[in-house]
């Protein structure tokens, strides 16, 4: 049990992630953020949760960010059923995604392998090429060799270590960096309704809650309460 226990340590500890490989993941969220872009992220089993946890995540810095994996179990389960397990996100895109959106992608493997339903993670690439033809951007946050997904993705996240269980420990951890370098980042002007006091992006002409044209102004990290305290005059 002992050695179990620090083999696993030690190969946590080294995971060989390219810092390159994070800023650039990092730059494209910031764009999406700064102009106003919608974020999809996905996964499957465990990373299906990576992906719900990152989305919420995303959504405390006031970014635009839907998770397709719990978005709505009926839509879920209603185009599994009618379509096939892989057109489950796409389908979900559809009409939604618009050019410059973003996709992330959570797979342990990229893309690489079968089992008894066939090729693993075919919705997650056809997620990706979806967003490639329609005017978008991807990043792919993968493991071992990084399969299909490190090669189409605009940028991807390796984690380089041949364990599920390490892999999607580390993409977790790779989310939370992530959102770290999005709020060390974002510090910019936004707006306070008057009527009903949403917060919401300077560049908003129109409340999103209640339509009021009034807006004090203030400073600070959209969807940061405490760095919203910042007044200017």
């Amino acid at each position: 049990m002992k050695k179990l226990i620090e083999d696993y340590l030690k190969a946590f500890n080294e995971p060989n992630v390219k810092i390159e490989d994070i800023e650039k993941s990092a730059i494209i969220l910031l764009e999406a953020w700064n102009y106003g872009r919608q974020v999809f992220t996905c996964g499957n089993g465990g990373s299906a949760s990576t992906a719900s946890h990152f989305t919420s995540d995303l959504l405390k810095l006031g970014v635009k960010a839907y998770c397709l994996n719990n978005d709505n179990i009926s839509r879920l389960t209603a185009i599994t059923n009618d379509s096939g397990w892989e057109q489950m996100y796409v389908e979900q895109m559809e009409g939604r995604f618009n050019p410059g959106d973003v996709v992330v992608g959570f797979s342990v493997h990229g893309g690489v392998g079968e089992d008894k339903a066939g090729e693993w993670s075919q919705n997650l690439l056809k997620a990706i090429d979806y967003a490639k033809t329609h005017g978008g951007k991807s990043i792919g946050i993968v493991g071992f060799e990084g399969g299909m997904m490190r090669k189409s993705c605009d940028a991807s996240i390796k984690i380089n270590v041949l364990s599920t269980p390490l892999v999607e420990s580390w993409h977790l951890g790779i989310a939370h960096l992530l959102c770290e370098l999005i709020k060390a980042s974002t510090v910019r002007p936004v707006k306070v309704c008057r009527s009903c006091g949403r917060i919401q992006i300077y560049e908003t002409n129109v409340c999103m809650d209640c339509g009021g044209f009034t807006f004090d102004q203030v400073a600070g990290v959209f969807g940061n309460i405490e760095d919203l305290k910042r007044g200017i005059n």
